[in-house]
């Protein structure tokens, strides 16, 4: 299916899901979910993510297992290798926008 958004199956309206991570390195041992949800809140926090310049990844594996995680807790082993690609990934982005971009603001805790 790629990443073109016409080949995807179409998600019924409030069935979405959707997962915000932190991971500070050097600090953090594992990722750790600040906030997930469903339909509304799912909306929210992608509209969040998008408002603050924070990068956006569809994946509907990954965020299924990553909205069943409670704000607060690590990801669980199962959802490592995805997110350390995502992760992989925004490293280079920041590495390539050079010392000067600025980090993304923190997600609320409450959304």
């Amino acid at each position: 299916m790629g990443d073109d958004p016409a080949c995807r199956p179409a998600t019924p309206r409030g069935s979405a899901r959707a997962a915000a991570l932190q991971y500070r390195r050097g600090d953090d041992a594992l990722p750790r979910v600040v906030a997930s949800g469903r339909g509304a809140v799912a909306e929210r926090i992608v509209d969040l993510a998008f408002a603050h310049g924070v990068p956006v990844r569809e994946d509907s594996d990954l965020a299924a297992l990553l909205a069943s995680v409670e704000p607060g807790n690590n990801i669980p082993i199962e959802a490592m290798m995805a997110v350390a690609e995502v992760l992989s990934h925004l490293y280079r982005l920041n590495n390539w926008l050079g010392a000067d971009a600025a980090p993304p603001p923190s997600l609320p805790d409450r959304v």
